[in-house]
């Protein structure tokens, strides 16, 4: 029997291998979702830097007499703060290689969807992905570049630079689609970012020609999100674990002047000093050197490199147990493992560097909201000393202080400042403007908090008017993304269809929308795909009072609107009759002059 043989893939071949999972299934649901990574990208973009959105979005049929599924060119074009041309490759040939892994609000979540788009359009079509990016709006560059699926690393085609008209970026892919089935949503889409982003002008030029055109409402926009400390409550173990490693490559930095800080102590003249020197003087120095020169000191004699060296080497681990550094090598582009000598002067200082912070300062400095009496009241409750070396907690006692976190109640809730709620009045214009109805109200929840993240609910109800639709319409939105599929498994289907409209004087073919926007640092989405937000309990509940605040809003409404119609139903049973009254009265009494009841008429209309 032949020996089983065990292999590894990379990030993009795992998502070769398994696209369903990030919403490519097959060429409509791909088409739609190539189209919602690019557009909420260069969205994003904007809002993080400020700037009302300008977008951009042109599908082509490469052969216009093809039929569907054919091939298809999706380019997006937008005017926000472009990509720097170093980080253009990475960016647009990388799984998993973005900027927003940080907690913080944001479209995306994962890195992965623009990149999944373009392996999707590399894998059907096998064509590059072409990029032009501009970030001062004077010159642009311009890439072709396809995606190495097995190494997971960009391949660079062709690189240009050329002058640039505007400040932006500009991604275009060939991709099989089928339009014909995914064209609906497709303007479903762009027409629902629109109402939720009201401060961007979108447009859409589709395979026909025709355009479709979304202004701007308004000239102001959210202040940007901030990326913000994890909340004791929602961390893990190795969460913990991961924590404790960044504050340590933090203890252990390289850059800022540490190479100067080095020369100066041991009174070199040169950057270029050998290994040789360098060991010699620490030596002889080490117990004159200041705090600040001692890291860079030891660093150098571990790693035998000069001052001029040392920036170029990233620490990634102190092992004592082991009595080895792991380092990345810049200069070699390598990983590498240094052993440490115990018999050297530096060892009891790296000792104390590798045992990393007090739990007290880490508590402080790692997580939001807890300030050092709560650390120390924490610290007790977990049976830990506050003065104890985070990097010294062996496995079993990060276990018990990852559950202790979770059970600790006196933390403070999680704050929620760094969200960007698009706000009432925004919702509020955006609504009015879109469905034109009688009656419209809108409410943003205080924010609140599921496992340590925070999140607010904003929402908003119209009725009648421009309002074509007969029945409830509902509108999902989360961190202004619209979610368009697996609406029945949403929770917010889930929470519309659980109230008892009838109690709120509304019936079953009622021409009413509503819009719900839910933003978080973590939208607990079921599926990679992002298109329904899971059930969770706290989520529930902020969706229900709203609604039900909402509906209660409604409710007045259609009560005044009941008393308003029964009045009119009244006076134009008046106005038919009373004349016929008033003409038959005249004659019994044998006069020539009618009484003049078109007073009372008029009173009796302006009192409905």
């Amino acid at each position: 029997m032949a020996a089983e043989r065990f292999n590894q893939i990379s990030p993009s071949e795992f998502f070769y291998r398994n696209r369903d999972l990030a919403g490519f299934s097959n060429p409509t649901r791909s088409l739609y979702t190539a189209v919602r990574e690019f557009v909420e990208n260069s969205l994003d973009a904007c809002d993080q830097r400020g700037i009302l959105p300008n977008v951009r979005l042109v599908i082509q049929a490469e052969d216009p007499e093809a039929k569907d599924p054919r091939t298809y060119i999706l380019t997006v074009h937008d005017n926000g703060p472009g990509v720097d041309v170093e980080h253009v490759p990475l960016a647009f040939g990388t799984v998993l290689y973005g900027s927003k892994f940080g907690l913080k609000q944001a479209r995306g979540m994962f890195g992965l969807g623009a990149t999944m788009a373009i392996l999707y359009g590399q894998i059907t079509t096998n064509k590059p992905v072409h990029v032009s990016s501009s970030t001062d709006g004077k010159t642009k560059d311009v890439f072709e570049i396809l995606l190495d699926i097995q190494k997971n690393k960009p391949v660079i085609l062709k690189h240009t630079t050329s002058k640039a008209r505007r400040r932006g970026l500009s991604v275009s892919i060939t991709l099989e689609g089928d339009y014909s089935k995914a064209g609906s949503k497709i303007r479903d889409y762009v027409y629902q970012t629109s109402l939720i982003t009201p401060y961007a002008t979108i447009s859409f030029e589709d395979p026909k020609g025709e355009t479709f055109r979304y202004d701007r409402i308004l000239k102001s926009m959210p202040p940007p999100p901030t990326v913000i400390n994890p909340h004791p409550h929602g961390v893990d173990v190795e969460t913990i674990r991961r924590m404790i490693l960044e504050s340590r490559r933090d203890l252990v930095s390289t850059g800022n002047g540490a190479a100067d800080r080095l020369i100066r102590a041991l009174g070199l003249k040169s950057s270029d000093a050998g290994y040789d020197v360098v060991a010699r003087r620490v030596a002889q120095r080490w117990k004159r050197l200041s705090p600040s020169a001692r890291l860079p000191a030891a660093l150098a004699t571990v790693l035998k490199c000069s001052p001029r060296d040392l920036p170029e080497m990233t620490i990634h681990d102190i092992d004592v147990a082991d009595d080895t550094i792991s380092y990345h090598d810049g200069m070699a582009g390598a990983s590498k493992t240094a052993q440490l000598d115990r018999g050297q002067p530096y060892y009891p200082y790296l000792e104390e560097v590798a045992a990393g912070e007090p739990l007290q300062s880490f508590l402080t400095a790692r997580f939001q909201r807890v300030g050092p009496r709560t650390a120390e009241r924490f610290a007790k409750f977990a049976e830990f000393k506050p003065e104890r070396r985070i990097g010294t907690l062996d496995n079993r006692e990060l276990v018990r202080l990852s559950d202790s976190l979770q059970a600790y109640g006196e933390f403070l809730a999680p704050d929620p400042s760094c969200l960007a709620p698009l706000g009432q009045e925004p919702l509020r214009r955006g609504m009015a403007k879109f469905f034109e109805p009688d009656f419209l109200s809108v409410v943003m929840r205080n924010a609140s908090a599921y496992s340590g993240f925070p999140f607010v609910v904003e929402m908003g109800i119209a009725y009648g008017g421009g309002i074509q639709t007969r029945g409830i319409k509902a509108y999902r939105f989360a961190n202004r993304i619209p979610l368009l599929y697996d609406e029945g498994s949403d929770v917010v289907l889930k929470v519309i269809n659980d109230m008892d409209w009838n109690r709120y004087k509304v019936k079953g073919e009622a021409p009413l929308v509503i819009a719900t926007h839910i933003c978080s640092t973590r939208i607990p989405y079921k599926t990679v795909g992002k298109e329904n937000v899971a059930d969770r309990p706290e989520i529930e509940r902020e969706l229900r009072l709203g609604l039900q605040f909402l509906a209660r809003k409604l409710s007045s409404y259609m009560s005044r609107r009941g008393k308003a119609e029964a009045a009119k139903k009244r006076a134009n049973l008046y106005a038919k009759y009373i004349p016929l009254v008033s003409q038959f009265c005249t004659e019994l009494a044998g006069r020539k002059a009618e009484p003049k009841y078109a007073t009372m008429l008029k009173a009796e209309d302006g009192g409905g």
